[in-house]
């Protein structure tokens, strides 16, 4: 991740993003060891992709998060059925513990 943020960092200040520039971020940042070949590969993956365009795509994508939480609320209503189940069934062993002492 710390090579992404280098490169969105460089991205931000309007630099170029190139090895050695990626490579100082990543050191300025206290990475003691810092992998070229993740380099390479980060800064030739980016080449040709528009980045400001990458962004206002992905600001669109917190719209699908609220659909996560629908499952746990299903969970909290089986739980709340689960004890009314329980209620139900202990006032039936108390009603024929109550008849026991009348027979």
């Amino acid at each position: 991740m710390e090579y992404i943020y280098g490169a969105m960092l460089l991205h931000s200040a309007g630099q170029k993003i190139k090895e050695d520039s990626l490579k100082k971020i990543l050191t300025a940042a206290g990475i003691k060891k810092v992998d070229e070949s993740r380099i390479k590969a980060l800064t030739a993956s980016l080449e040709d992709v528009d980045i400001e365009e990458v962004i206002s795509s992905a600001a669109a994508m917190p719209a699908a998060a609220p659909a996560a939480q629908q499952p746990a609320q299903t969970e909290e209503k089986k739980e709340e059925k689960k004890e009314e189940v329980k209620e139900e069934v202990s006032e039936e062993e108390a009603a024929e513990g109550l008849g026991a002492l009348f027979d």
